[in-house]
């Protein structure tokens, strides 16, 4: 059975009826497709006509002549019959040339209400971008959190335990590696996942940009996620292992690529003295710790970085906005900020002795901010100490455990 991912559906519900254009967004087969059928079935649920649900999966070869926004415009108007309000579903728009036009003449003209997903972030930007300034509410949709993987498992009656921590950081949440068998199938699904993307949202046809150079560079990036990000290395690895050069411009370029195809999130610092965002970006985490494996092979559970991306992509989950903490000595994993209140966290593997525990919690005593502190690691003893609580990553992951802010 497949999972409804509620945590998604109560960001939606209210926007069921309203006339903005609602826009899921999200790499590739993270379920967005899945997550629309999930609105299609509540609103059947909820007494809508099946006849006033318009659905049209633009990957679908059947619809392959709406080519144009003026091809999508013909196909809409010809299925409406009636004044009553429709719901119209368009699934992968991006392969609509202008489909932004489509869109601002239905808002305008029509009683609909509109769902539209996509597999890049420049959906809605550009020129034909401003037609919808204002008329849209867009929703990023993450692969499944390991809360939802633990629900998937008890939902298809197979055995879950908190030690499948381990295995969610070696293959992370795309949906459908879920229903392979072995590591060895799992990997290769991730792999060519990973390979479907390059090759329809990074490197088109027309495109000039070396493929397998992109591939290998953007790997070496989703491994070492986490990390502070020099282009420099970068480009040091990559002479290295292929003796060939590269310029840290074009490394730049496909940190833009990663970012429009929702393969990586950018995270800005957060000046903890001046308590302001800084502009500058120095760190990178991965959408799903699957595509991280595919390129290292091995995993080092000890290996913080894989444990902090997940508290990362866990907290965006949340609704949270995310920086790295900066103090002019030292930082801090996490500065997490929702409705105005703010918390922040330090991730690490195990706090082994006293030697790790002391640079985990002593990571704040810089901070004279009085907002909750926590540190987050696998240990189930709770080594809460001056005022900073500890706390277990996988109750947190979980929801048995919850993050207070001030």
């Amino acid at each position: 059975m497949k999972l409804k991912r509620e945590t998604y559906l109560k960001q939606i519900r209210p926007y069921y009826e309203t006339d903005l254009i609602k826009v899921i967004t999200g790499v590739r087969r993270c379920g967005k497709s899945f997550l629309l059928d999930s609105i299609r079935d509540e609103l059947i649920e909820m007494g809508v006509d099946g006849a006033h649900i318009i659905y049209i999966n633009f990957e679908d070869m059947d619809y392959g002549y709406l080519q144009t926004a003026s091809d999508l415009n013909e196909e809409i108007k010809t299925r409406i019959r009636d004044d009553k309000k429709y719901y119209i579903f368009l699934d992968e728009i991006q392969q609509v040339e202008h489909f932004e036009k489509a869109l601002a003449s239905f808002r305008a003209t029509l009683n609909v209400s509109l769902f539209v997903t996509g597999s890049n972030s420049t959906l809605l930007s550009g020129e034909l971008a401003t037609l919808l300034t204002g008329r849209t509410v867009e929703f990023e949709i993450l692969p499944f959190s390991f809360s939802e993987m633990a629900e998937f498992y008890q939902l298809n009656n197979r055995p879950f335990s908190d030690d499948l921590i381990y295995e969610y950081i070696k293959w992370g949440g795309f949906p459908l590696r879920f229903d392979f068998p072995d590591e060895a199938s799992v990997s290769r699904y991730l792999s060519n996942l990973y390979d479907s993307i390059i090759n329809r949202d990074i490197v088109s046809k027309k495109s000039r940009m070396d493929r397998k150079a992109f591939r290998d560079i953007s790997l070496y990036i989703l491994a070492n996620a986490g990390k502070e990000f020099s282009a420099e290395n970068v480009v040091k690895y990559y002479k290295a292992g292929t003796g060939k050069d590269l310029s840290e411009r074009s490394i730049y370029g496909y940190l833009g690529k990663m970012k429009k195809a929702y393969l990586i999130h950018g995270v800005s610092k957060y000046n903890l003295t001046g308590r302001a965002a800084l502009g500058n970006r120095e760190k990178y985490y991965a959408i799903d710790m699957g595509f991280r494996t595919i390129h290292t092979n091995t995993i080092n559970y000890e290996d913080t970085f894989f444990l902090e991306n997940i508290v990362y992509n866990e907290l965006l989950t949340q609704g949270f906005q995310v920086f790295t903490g900066k103090t002019y000595k030292s930082e801090v994993d996490f500065v997490a900020i929702k409705d105005g209140k703010k918390c922040f966290i330090q991730v690490s593997y195990l706090l082994a002795g006293e030697g790790t525990i002391e640079r985990e919690f002593g990571a704040f005593s810089p901070i004279t901010d009085a907002s909750p502190k926590y540190v987050l690691s696998l240990d189930r003893l709770d080594m809460s100490r001056n005022g900073i609580a500890h706390m277990n990553i996988v109750d947190f992951l979980l929801h048995r455990s919850q993050l207070a802010l001030t």
